[in-house]
């Protein structure tokens, strides 16, 4: 098979779209985090000043969603497939929230009425909630296996999703964003409002904590090929126990309130957790919990080397591209928000 850099290719592409879908959960994670606050706070300027502090990123960052499941679809073609008849509704409920969330910003202002602003407060809310929910709720059966038979078939219910493990993980998944986004509005605002902001970020510090440390036991318990790969390398028992150190860290740098090094420490637990999730999976991409013969490993899925090798040079360029436009918005839009007949 053909490498790169001592890689073959399904595995470059297997590292490529870890690297998409974290770059989703840490970019997109604190607007859902800010939205699923919103309705925290009372006041009309406090809430447009929480919408401005995303206004002009949440867009951006959802470009890194769509990527990753054009890469998806490109790189593994059977998963894509696959993963869309098995998780049909949630992902149909998962874009009309993404619809719903992008409507509300945008037409939040639009008109002075307060019912008119009240209705797309509580649209911009449920929709962000229900996104990590259901971004966690496929995380969670991912993780602890879909019922797939031999031929690859899902032979599965909808009810079956909605298991205790994927629910953990689904709520854990929201803590997580509610935290990130706290931590990023308070970096964004001032005076009352920041104060506010100071009391949610320790309130969801407490109960992404909470949520980590149950379902970090309930996966050790539970999901036991999840750990395989500790005890056949000892040596990356390393990584578990830095995300505990990291999340202890989030709490220290939130006690002094230094809250952009907490933000760095939640982008980059977001990523430490999604690579322990690779590493349980590797080289599958999807586990059956039903027969060994229903995996599909990143072999049996990949499309022909040539269409791999062609779209590794397109990523090598467009990749770092979108990364610099993200960059470049951050950098545009830093500092704290002030609201100007141009806001929403």
């Amino acid at each position: 098979m053909e490498t790169v850099l001592g890689l073959d290719l399904p595995t470059w592409w297997f590292l490529l779209l870890g690297a998409l879908f974290t770059g989703y959960g840490i970019l997109d994670g604190f607007d859902l985090g800010a939205g699923a606050l919103h309705l925290f706070f009372r006041k009309e300027a406090s809430r447009r000043i929480a919408i401005n502090a995303i206004g002009p990123v949440w867009d951006g960052n959802v470009v890194w969603l769509v990527i990753g499941a054009g890469a998806l679809f490109s790189a593994f073609p059977m998963v894509y497939g696959t993963l869309l008849s098995a998780f049909y509704l949630p992902f149909m409920l998962f874009l009309l929230a993404l619809i719903f969330r992008a409507i509300s910003i945008e037409f939040r202002g639009k008109e002075e009425m307060v019912w008119w602003r009240r209705m797309w407060d509580v649209s911009y809310c449920l929709s962000s909630v229900t996104i990590a929910l259901l971004l966690g709720l496929i995380l969670g059966n991912m993780v602890q296996g879909i019922p797939l038979n031999s031929q690859h078939e899902f032979v599965g219910s909808l009810s079956g999703f909605f298991n205790p493990y994927a629910m953990l993980i689904s709520v854990t998944t929201l803590s997580l964003f509610m935290l990130h986004g706290a931590m990023y509005l308070a970096l964004k605002t001032e005076e009352r409002l920041y104060a506010r902001l100071t009391i949610l970020v320790n309130q969801t510090s407490k109960f992404f904590i909470f949520c980590f440390l149950t379902s970090s036991l309930a996966t050790l318990i539970y999901v036991p090929h999840m750990a395989a790969i500790f005890q056949k390398s000892p040596a990356l028992f390393a990584l578990p126990i830095t995300a505990l150190l990291i999340v202890l860290n989030i709490r220290r740098n939130i006690e002094q309130r230094k809250y952009f090094l907490g933000f760095i420490s939640s982008s980059v637990i977001t990523s430490l957790l999604l690579v322990l999730v690779a590493l349980g999976l590797y080289p599958n991409l999807v586990f059956s919990n039903i027969s060994p013969e229903g995996h599909i490993s990143i072999y049996e899925a990949a499309s022909t080397p040539k269409s791999l090798s062609i779209m590794l040079l397109f990523a090598i360029i467009g990749i770092p591209l979108a990364a610099l436009y993200t960059i470049f918005s951050f950098w545009t839009f830093r500092g704290k928000v002030k609201l100007d007949e141009t806001s929403y």
